[in-house]
């Protein structure tokens, strides 16, 4: 089973090892979006994503990263 956009923690370490070098403080939400639906193990319906989510994911990297 893939992953969904719920599953913020794992979206997180996913993204934290395709993009090492990028801060995801610096990356914004239209990107974000993006970057999730590339990830090879990601699915989900597109328009399930919004912008609590994507905080969501976002917050989860930062914290992945500390």
């Amino acid at each position: 089973m893939g992953l969904k956009w719920v599953d913020s923690l794992e979206i997180a370490i996913a993204l934290d090892e395709e993009h090492p070098d990028v801060d995801p403080r610096s990356i914004n939400f239209v990107e974000l979006r993006e970057w999730v639906m590339a990830l090879p193990e990601f699915d989900d319906a597109p328009d399930r994503s919004g912008e609590r989510i994507l905080e969501a994911i976002q917050l989860a990297w930062m914290e992945e990263r500390q």
